[in-house]
């Protein structure tokens, strides 16, 4: 399945543009067995023109068969390439940022690779229930890996320190998997889900 770059997309953004767009799918929690639970989701990346993409996630539970049950799990934030910000970068709060992207051309991008030959990123995802989690990881093609950096968590949150996540590209479907520390046990898999692109 052949990517379609948008010709007007931020230039650092083309990393990560195989990301853009809805997905939909079917998963399982835990490690899968046979006892593990279903649910659906609806993931969106989306771009406004500024330097990171914006991402939202809904999820259900379900029977065996997808039919729903009931709502599940939100989750919102933002995913960008990892780069010291300058004057041409918006914030913090309503501080405006210059006119013009803060890297203007490919050749400007092709400098943040790393020593592996892809990109070092940040992901922002934030949840109901008082929590906050900041990723760094990395993207090589249609290939992501994230670890916490931090996870923030309110005076009255679950317990909660750790996680990990990985996304691929496989035969235009998007794989995903989802390990956490939660409740006092190590990482361990908590779900992974397979999803379609639907616009």
């Amino acid at each position: 399945m052949p990517m379609e770059i948008p010709t007007d997309l931020t230039p650092e953004l083309v990393p990560l543009s195989w990301l853009l767009g809805v997905w939909e799918g079917s998963g399982r929690l835990g490690e899968g067995e046979a006892d593990s639970e279903y649910f659906t989701q609806r993931v969106t990346f989306s771009e406004n023109g500024l330097p990171y993409l914006q991402y939202s996630a809904e999820s259900w539970l379900t029977d065996e068969e997808g039919t729903v049950l009931r709502p599940l799990a939100v989750e919102t934030g933002f995913w960008a390439l990892d780069r010291p910000l300058n004057d041409a970068d918006g914030g913090p709060g309503l501080m405006p940022a210059d006119i013009v992207p803060a890297l203007r051309s490919a050749d400007e991008v092709e400098k943040l690779r790393n020593d592996t030959g892809g990109f070092d990123i940040t992901a922002t995802i934030v949840h109901p229930g008082g929590i906050a989690e900041l990723y760094y990881g990395t993207i090589k093609g249609p290939q992501i890996s994230l670890s916490t950096d931090v996870v923030m968590r309110g005076v009255n949150s679950k317990e909660y320190t750790a996680a990990t996540r990985i996304f691929g590209l496989v035969n235009g479907d998007l794989y995903w998997r989802w390990d956490v520390a939660a409740g006092g046990s190590p990482l361990q898999a908590h779900a992974s889900a397979i999803l379609k692109k639907t616009s």
